[in-house]
């Protein structure tokens, strides 16, 4: 029996209260005539269940896998930034690199946007590091070439280089994008078509490996793919998967748009619930981050962003998910993106971002039960979860945060340029301007003294070659 909600309340617990200004860069919003008055009841007769233990993940684009000593056992930082993060985890491999990427078992691996190429070695290098992290792997096959005997050698290497860490192989990555610029299929590309080449190659591959587990469809925006998808192959998958992200980065990304509620959302997660609970087949997104294109900097890799994180992977959660991969990292377009959670300097040095923290505060706090919370914010833009762990221990963190007006400047960075001509391309954005105003990065102390950096953890956790990654602690 649970304590009783009086007790629960009063006691000591974990549960996550977010509470983000209404205005993200001014004042905190408050009712006419005085202070805000919030109530929050956490009803424990209702939970809503638990929260997987894997339900962390990052997300990479396959041509990371390439990149010498990355993922690796012997990169022993990057490997305590996610055991940190916890003791199981998803990796997810593919992104837009993944259909124009190809396998040479001897060949000279190459990390490149259109061109990437993964050998035998990389592969045993990324099973090393799966080992050493105690995390499982989303890898995703090339589909746009068509080929599918490359798939199946491809698959077959993966499988001996990653062993029993293989969670499960996509086939192709946002297929329901391919008929819309890409360069993979005509224009009229459809559903149907891509479920025949599904099945042409799951078949290929199932001849060679005949255990070999899937997850689909990999959808970027189309969740009726989904909801299909679940209907004609739920039987014979491992996940339903859907890619999300806010919007693509531009003027309108701002930080008061990422702290609000999405509107599209809520009604995405139902679909993807219902097709989950139809089929029988767990749902995870499995990839996302704030804004698409690499982020919008000074928004995506500031202060902000963790709260943002924070509250999406509750959202999830709360929505029934099994689990989410925030993509980090080298890029579709070749350049480390700004909302990445581990820094890159691209350089051997690895540190923890904001977005790292959000995500380390959720894998302190949700490991339990979710319980339902009935949430009177008072006009203000608040969110709030609560857990209860085996234990019978139930906590509340509440964070509220007010952001100074941000310094613009006239000129996008070179980066957020290329990111725009790429999904204009892909008919997702307007044309992009040559001139429009972006914000400056928040300059944030570093325990140093220098700007531009936020570290709540200390000096250790920025900025480092050697040494260890402190432990994750509760904030």
């Amino acid at each position: 029996m649970y304590p009783s909600r009086r007790k629960l309340l009063t006691g000591s617990v974990t549960a996550a209260t977010l509470a983000l200004a209404r205005r993200s860069f001014g004042t905190e919003a408050r009712p006419a005539g005085g202070a805000a008055s919030v109530r929050i009841a956490v009803d424990t007769r209702r939970e809503l269940g638990a929260i997987a233990t894997d339900f962390i993940g990052l997300g990479y684009e396959i041509s990371s896998v390439s990149i010498p000593g990355l993922l690796s056992a012997d990169n022993r930082i990057y490997v305590q930034l996610l055991r940190s993060l916890g003791s199981a985890g998803v990796i997810r491999v593919g992104g837009n690199t993944s259909d124009y990427a190809s396998f040479a078992p001897t060949g000279h691996a190459v990390a490149s946007p259109k061109g990437t190429v993964v050998n035998t070695a990389s592969l045993r290098q990324l099973g090393t590091f799966l080992d050493a992290t105690g995390w499982k792997l989303i890898w995703g096959l090339n589909l746009g070439s068509g080929d599918e005997r490359q798939a199946v050698e491809e698959s077959e290497a993966v499988t001996t280089g990653v062993k029993d860490k293989l969670l499960a192989f996509e086939i192709g990555n946002e297929p329901d994008l391919f008929g819309r610029g890409t360069t993979h299929r005509p224009k009229d590309y459809s559903y149907g078509d891509y479920l025949k080449e599904y099945r042409r190659y799951k078949s290929a591959i199932r001849a060679k490996l005949p255990h070999t587990p899937f997850a689909g469809p990999d959808a970027a925006g189309a969740t009726d793919w989904v909801t299909l998808f679940a209907h004609d192959e739920g039987h014979d998958l491992k996940l339903l998967t859907h890619h999300y992200y806010r919007e693509c980065a531009g003027p309108s990304s701002t930080m008061d748009k990422l702290l609000h509620p999405d509107p599209k959302l809520a009604p995405m997660l139902e679909k993807l619930r219902s097709a989950s609970k139809a089929s029988r087949t767990p749902y995870r997104i499995c990839e996302t981050n704030s804004f698409c294109g690499g982020g919008k900097p000074g928004v995506s890799d500031t202060f902000g962003a963790a709260l943002w994180v924070l509250d999406f992977m509750f959202s999830l959660a709360s929505a029934g998910c099994a689990g989410v991969n925030i993509e980090t990292g080298v890029n579709q377009l070749g350049f480390i993106s700004s909302y990445s959670p581990i820094a890159d300097d691209e350089r051997g040095t690895y540190s923890a971002k904001p977005e790292y923290y959000g995500m380390l505060a959720f894998a302190q706090a949700s490991q339990g039960q979710l319980l339902a919370v009935d949430c009177d914010a008072a006009n203000i833009n608040l969110t709030a979860y609560a857990v209860v762990h085996d234990w019978k221990r139930l906590s509340l963190q509440s964070s509220t945060k007010r952001y100074p007006k941000m310094p613009t400047c006239t000129s996008p960075s070179p980066n957020a340029s290329r990111a725009r001509q790429y999904y204009a391309s892909l008919g997702l954005l307007s044309k992009p301007k040559t001139e429009s105003r972006w914000p400056a990065p928040l300059s944030l102390p570093k325990a140093n003294g220098s700007p531009n950096a936020w570290n709540p953890l200390g000096t250790r956790a920025a900025g480092m070659r050697s040494g260890s990654v402190p432990q994750a602690r509760r904030f």
